[in-house]
């Protein structure tokens, strides 16, 4: 799928991303890991979530943070990159989406988390490797919109034991899966995570 390099503003900084539009109302937001230890919109999990979603005809459309990449701005503490969120959802919207996912990956769906009592908009949250013991994820109530969580079996940023605990203050009826042998990074174990991904997202 051939995704077209765009800018878009957010509180004054232009943000770059990459769009590819398919028609429908189906959008997603795809969010990547921490920019300040090297995450950015061409992470390989980020670029697996994309792939999966594209697959299922949804226009996806991910980003780099502000101060990550070409991205004007600089770290804003999960605040800033809040507002990049919103701002990339009311891209698409003006693109004419209305049927939206939010989906992250590691410090993505922590700062994706952040933004579900501002944006209505959002149908449905994919969370993946959720980082609860780097994070603080204690701001998160009850959100019905969580669907899909995925984590590795070995992942010590995102344990599944501790998330577990935190599915039932977040959504008890959110898909949880882990995949035994996975790390943080889904070293080994993207095409597994493919596979999952496919299966849960509909």
């Amino acid at each position: 799928m051939i995704e077209e390099k765009i800018r878009f503003n957010s509180k004054g900084l232009h943000i770059e991303g990459l769009l590819c539009l398919k028609e429908g109302e189906r959008g997603v937001v795809v969010t990547h890991p921490h920019p300040l230890y090297g995450g950015d919109m061409y992470n390989p999990v980020v670029g697996t979530i994309v792939k999966i979603y594209q697959g299922k005809a949804f226009s996806t459309l991910r980003f780099n943070f502000r101060g990550a990449g070409d991205s004007e701005g600089s770290y804003g503490q999960g605040e800033g990159e809040k507002e990049d969120v919103k701002s990339a959802l009311l891209y698409m919207y003006d693109l004419g989406k209305r049927d939206f996912d939010l989906a992250g990956y590691s410090f993505g769906a922590w700062v994706n988390a952040k933004v579900r009592d501002t944006q209505p908009m959002i149908n449905r949250i994919t969370m993946i490797s959720p980082p609860v013991t780097f994070l603080d994820f204690s701001f998160l109530s009850f959100n019905p919109k969580i669907n899909v969580i995925v984590t590795g079996g070995i992942d010590d940023i995102a344990p599944a034991y501790k998330i577990r605990d935190f599915i039932d203050t977040w959504n008890p009826e959110a898909r949880f899966e882990v995949i035994e042998g996975a790390d943080h990074f889904y070293s080994g174990s993207i095409d597994t995570l493919k596979s999952v991904l496919s299966r849960l997202i509909s």
